[in-house]
């Protein structure tokens, strides 16, 4: 196919000039620039995409008014294709989901500390520079690190501009995010932070050693040794500074943990365990939590939440303002408990020591939605089903479970749905 390559010039206005030229000129405009698709493959067919060809020419006056110029749009999308994992995997529909306990394991193995703990005497002064610096505990950015990418022993595969226009262009939800990002993907590249070929990450955009999205980079990327790049692909510095940064930005308490396991009392009221009542350590104390490891609680004026990963059937935990925080980077209970626990284990801490019932199996997203359909058909509303055991979810769970005389933990199991489609 022949390429058309944008110019830099404003072509949106004939100024004086005749019809013919100005046709040719608006001509231009709308034609920006032709790829050469090669065969892909788009939903199981191997064809030439001129649809996506056509997204690339219909985005460039949004990027050009964003500020990107036709040298850089031309050099990242002159023959472009989809990426066919990422249109893989945009729609697919997992069926499992790992319980707590399966998820823990694997993230916070042993080699995974033992690889922590190297880590943090390998980069020592690195972390105590970016401890200072941000107010951010050391291990914990080590520990995001090591969650993300394996300390970078895997940053993902796919052209992060690659994988991001293909979302823009055919994701099922959320296509001006991915725009968004895009474009922003875009700027970076402009701005010399890294060669385009070099922007790699995961199949749904997130970026470098501690994976962040284009616009998380754009707003908290910190520039640790001051070469006036952000290079989160390359330099282990500055993505170990962004990280603390985005940490901090998010109101990470300075020396302060992330989080306590502790056991509860018998006859424990389990709806305190609803999200948000937040207590300070004494008054947990005086309803007869303690922490799993028989220590005091280092300061009783810290407030926490009880949450319970696995319902009642499993281990307990207070959370701290900086479980929360670690949840901003990625918003699951068990990533932010892993994160934390990591962090933990590296700086030389125990193992948990509370028993997950493992027969306590968590629900899918179709059974999600089966469970929320009998709720609601019980009287106890939660909305439209939607597969996602929200906070909602949880207070008709724990609704239920009181009316019938149990435990009310609010957790969405494969028990609690088995009893409830036999009627109970």
């Amino acid at each position: 196919m022949t390429k058309i390559g944008l110019t830099g010039k404003d072509l949106s206005r004939p100024c004086g000039r005749s019809l013919r030229v100005a046709s040719a000129r608006a001509l231009s405009l709308a034609l920006p620039l032709v790829l050469s698709l090669a065969a892909t493959v788009w939903s199981g067919a191997a064809q030439a995409d001129a649809r996506f060809d056509a997204f690339i020419r219909n985005m460039w006056p949004e990027a050009r008014a964003a500020g990107i110029s036709p040298d850089t749009y031309n050099a990242v999308f002159t023959d472009m294709t989809p990426d066919p994992d990422t249109v893989r995997l945009m729609s697919a529909q997992s069926e499992f989901v790992k319980p707590v306990w399966d998820y823990l394991g694997s993230a916070v193995s042993e080699s995974r500390i033992e690889t922590g703990r190297r880590m943090l005497q390998e980069h020592g002064a690195v972390l105590r520079e970016i401890e200072a610096r941000y107010g951010v505990d050391r291990a914990a950015v080590l520990a995001v690190w090591g969650m993300e990418t394996n300390y970078g022993g895997f940053m993902g595969k796919h052209n992060v501009i690659r994988a991001l226009a293909t979302l823009a262009y055919g994701a099922p939800r959320r296509q001006d995010f991915w725009k968004g990002e895009l474009i922003t993907a875009l700027a970076i590249v402009q701005a010399g932070h890294v060669r385009h070929e070099q922007m790699i990450g995961s199949w749904a955009g997130a970026m470098g050693h501690t994976q962040f999205m284009p616009t998380s980079w754009k707003r908290y990327a910190a520039d640790y040794n001051g070469d006036g790049k952000r290079d989160i692909w390359t330099s282990i510095p500055d993505a170990l500074a962004s990280t603390a940064n985005y940490l901090k930005e998010h109101g990470w308490q300075t020396g302060k943990t992330w989080g306590y396991e502790i056991r509860l009392p018998r006859g424990f009221d389990y709806s305190l365990a609803d999200d948000s009542t937040t207590k300070t350590m004494a008054e947990w104390t005086r309803l007869g939590v303690v922490r799993a490891n028989g220590r005091d609680f280092p300061r009783p004026d810290d407030k926490a939440v009880l949450v319970l990963p696995a319902g009642a059937a499993g281990p307990g935990f207070l959370m701290l303002r900086n479980f929360f925080v670690i949840k901003r980077y990625n918003n699951a209970t068990a990533y932010a408990l892993a994160v934390g626990h990591l962090a933990d284990r590296i700086r030389g801490g125990d193992a948990l020591v509370g028993d997950w019932k493992r027969d306590q199996l968590p629900l899918n997203k179709e059974q999600t939605m089966q469970l929320q359909a009998a709720l609601n058909r019980k009287g106890f509303s939660v909305g439209n089903p939607d597969g996602l055991a929200g906070p909602a979810t949880r207070k008709a769970i724990r609704a239920f479970q009181k009316s019938r005389g149990m435990i009310p933990d609010g957790y969405a199991s494969v028990t609690l749905l088995a009893q409830m489609q036999r009627g109970g």
